[in-house]
């Protein structure tokens, strides 16, 4: 099946789930990072059960910390 991740064409087999689409592509610290599916923001806990369909959008999003300084 075919699905676009952060905007490029990714073949997968069917039934993928979106833990094992995290493996597939690398992704390292997983555990910090947030999945959009078709616009939508997954919880964590769905990861597991959550099963991409052909046409799927995915987005791996990576909320960065820090800055907050006053610059002179």
């Amino acid at each position: 099946m075919r699905i676009k991740v952060n905007d490029k064409d990714v073949e997968l087999p069917d039934n993928t789930s979106i833990t094992e689409l995290l493996v597939v592509q690398n992704v390292k610290m997983p555990d910090m990072v947030s999945v959009e599916l078709n616009g939508e923001i997954l919880d964590r806990k769905a990861f597991e059960t959550t099963v991409l369909k052909p046409g799927d959008k995915v987005e791996f999003l990576y909320f960065m910390g820090g800055g907050g300084g006053i610059a002179n």
